[in-house]
């Protein structure tokens, strides 16, 4: 593919996203909670475009795509499942989100357990969104390697320079609206590139024929315990991924945030199967390329010059939007969470310029982590254990849990995070992923703590926050 077209299309789609957020910087971000969940102003169109975008960042399209690449498109439907399972869980919680109308998920857990529990799940949140934010970069510099032949690592540090400018600028404004943008353009891009592509594997039966007999199995080669690994990550992490919260608490309605989880459903589960099909497709037509790259290589060496661009172009976009996303996500725990409760309360200015320094600082650290690591999909999973283990139990026993305590909470919550990080340096006793035992350790401390110190304790709701 011409190398010169690729980097105009990338530099041109860049510049707009800059444009974009220089005008909502201008025009809509006055304050902190302007920044950080656009004042609570996102329209329904708004919300699942960028609920969609934020969630198909590089943890699908690279490392989801690396799961495919390696164990083939049936074993993918267990990976992939607990994406929209979980979007179905959040339909019953995104109105109730939207009605606290918190900037953190640790200020929301505030609510119902105390400054200790948010305290503790701030730290959990940073460690993960750190990770996530570094996997961001490192997609970045796979693409700008592939396109331009640069090489990785000044294409991961580009991408950073360019993601701390964006959302800097513009915060949550911004990267709302472009996240709708790249989302639509990602899914038109696959859906017309989908016949040319059939046309260059022979069709559907002849692809199914030329895959490996490895590659075409329900397990893929892996355990169902490893399935189950592989699984539980996404469904738990999903259910209570703050960015994804923080988009029902920025809707303009309640009826905004819990319709949204359609259109969100409907658009995840459209890029999952089309990532599915384009992926096995690279297996068959580029057999010797590295997992990660999978949908790069394919876009960039099977398709059309036009349709490639577009694709790489929107892939580039929704890693950009995606990395902005948990880099604001992130600035609001520190300070808000962390830097709130232990200072004094700021003016409203002095807030959001906190906010920009912080993204700033943030996006270095993340650069620096992502040098040590080259599996986006190892490192993705690491990312959503530790936050489905740590935090994910204690939101939903927050919203639909009555005899749930603050000791429980906040016995879940360290559970979770440190049995996380100590199996992942230890290893997993039992075998396959660490959710395997993280999740259950954290589930069994969430019970057995708050049944132990049972006082009057009741789920979030509307009515509690008012009084």
């Amino acid at each position: 593919m011409d190398i010169s077209v690729q980097i105009i299309v990338i530099m041109v789609y860049a510049l707009l996203m800059v444009l974009l957020a220089i005008y909502f910087s201008k025009k809509e971000v006055n304050s902190g909670d302007d920044f950080i969940i656009a004042g609570h102003r996102l329209p329904l169109i708004v919300v699942i475009g960028t609920l969609t975008a934020s969630w198909v960042g590089s943890g699908s399209l690279v490392g989801g795509a690396s799961f495919v690449y390696q164990y083939g498109p049936l074993a993918a439907i267990f990976y992939f499942l607990g994406g929209p399972l979980g979007i179905i869980a959040m339909y019953f919680i995104a109105a109730k989100t939207r009605a606290l109308a918190k900037r953190t998920v640790p200020e929301m857990l505030e609510v119902r357990f105390g400054k200790k529990t948010r305290l503790f799940s701030t730290i959990f949140i940073l460690l993960t969104y750190i990770s996530v934010l570094s996997y961001q970069f490192i997609s970045g510099g796979y693409i700008l390697h592939i396109t331009t032949g640069i090489p990785e690592q000044l294409g991961s540090l580009l991408t950073v320079l360019f993601v701390i400018v964006l959302a800097a600028t513009g915060g949550l404004f911004s990267v709302s609206y472009t996240d709708m943008f790249s989302a639509l353009l990602i899914i038109f891009g696959f859906i017309i590139a989908v016949p040319f592509i059939l046309v260059e594997v022979g069709g559907i039966s002849t692809l199914v024929s030329n895959l490996p007999d490895t590659k075409f199995t329900v397990t893929g080669g892996l355990t169902p315990l490893q399935l189950i690994g592989y699984f539980l990550p996404l469904l738990v992490y999903i259910i209570g991924d703050q960015s994804m919260l923080q988009r029902f608490s920025a809707s303009k309605t309640e009826q905004t945030a819990r319709r949204s989880t359609i259109g969100f459903f409907i658009g995840v589960t459209t890029v999952y199967c089309l990532i599915t099909f384009f992926v096995t497709a690279s297996i068959v037509l580029l057999p010797n390329i590295k997992p990660d790259t999978a949908l790069i290589e394919i876009a960039n060496q099977s398709l059309p010059l036009p349709i490639g661009v577009l694709i790489l172009a929107a892939f580039t976009a929704l890693l950009v939007t995606t990395a902005n996303s948990f880099l604001l996500s992130m600035s609001g725990n520190i300070v808000y969470d962390l830097y709130g409760q232990f200072k004094e309360k700021l003016p409203e200015e002095k807030y959001l310029n906190f906010n920009r320094v912080t993204v700033v600082v943030i996006g270095i650290i993340a650069y620096l982590m992502a040098t040590f690591f080259t599996s986006v999909l190892e490192l993705s999973i690491f990312a959503y254990t530790m936050y489905g283990a740590s935090v994910t139990p204690v939101i939903l026993a927050g919203f639909f849990w009555k005899k749930a305590t603050p000791q429980g909470a906040l016995a879940s919550v360290i559970t979770g995070g440190v049995s996380t990080i100590l199996f992942e340096i230890v290893g997993n006793p039992i075998g396959g992923n660490t959710i395997l035992l993280s999740l259950p350790i954290s589930i069994i401390a969430l019970v057995g703590v708050s049944l132990l110190t049972q006082k009057h304790s009741v789920p979030i709701t509307t009515d509690s926050i008012k009084q």
